[in-house]
């Protein structure tokens, strides 16, 4: 995350980044992909769960500031109107899913729609977390995401989800509380006297 003292340079930065992207300049557009396509994909595996679609994310969302570039009015941070593009195409991605899982004609099989498997070196709290997580309301999980894992401020979340800072507090606030009941739950069905 940017420091107090360098958060004026990435301003002017994705100022340059903007005004190059908007004259169709080839190398602004590989420079922005360069600068915000890792974080991008963080935040994309982190909403999705999949590596295939974070990376189609990812994809329909540059497709997506490419052509509405000229649209862009300044009224929030660029970046943040890139992660606005990126949370859309990511939860429009989620509804397509869905969409699928709801048709069995098409011979889905729902286990290839879920997280991949865990890598034997994965910790067992890393996978109780994102078992909860995926449990969670998804706009409560998308700020819990954002704010806890992508280090976003709630400034930035509510102008990336356009809802008002205070919401992005209140989302965090449930998300937490209901990671924690969730936690509670499994840790006391895994004890043996709770029986």
């Amino acid at each position: 995350m940017p420091t107090p003292q360098n958060a004026d340079s990435m301003l002017e930065a994705d100022s340059e980044l903007l005004a190059g992207c908007r004259s169709g300049s080839l190398p602004a557009f590989e420079r922005l992909y360069s600068v915000h396509g890792a974080r991008m994909k963080s935040i994309a595996l982190n909403l999705l769960g999949n590596v295939a679609d974070a990376e189609d994310a990812v994809q329909e969302a540059f497709i997506k500031i490419y052509r509405g570039i000229g649209g862009f009015k300044g009224r929030s941070a660029f970046y943040t109107w890139i992660y606005r593009i990126l949370v859309n195409a990511c939860h429009d991605m989620r509804r397509k899913r869905q969409r699928r899982q709801e048709q069995p004609e098409l011979d889905i099989d729902p286990a290839g729609l879920n997280f991949p498997a865990p890598c034997p070196v994965d910790h067992p709290l890393r996978l109780t977390l994102e078992k909860h997580l995926a449990r969670l309301n998804p706009r409560s999980r998308t700020v819990f995401l954002l704010f806890e894992v992508e280090g976003f401020k709630h400034r930035e979340i509510s102008q990336i989800l356009k809802i008002p800072e205070g919401t992005s507090k209140n989302l965090l606030f449930e998300a937490k509380r209901e990671l924690q009941r969730l936690l509670w739950q499994s840790r006391t069905a895994q004890r043996p006297d709770a029986l």
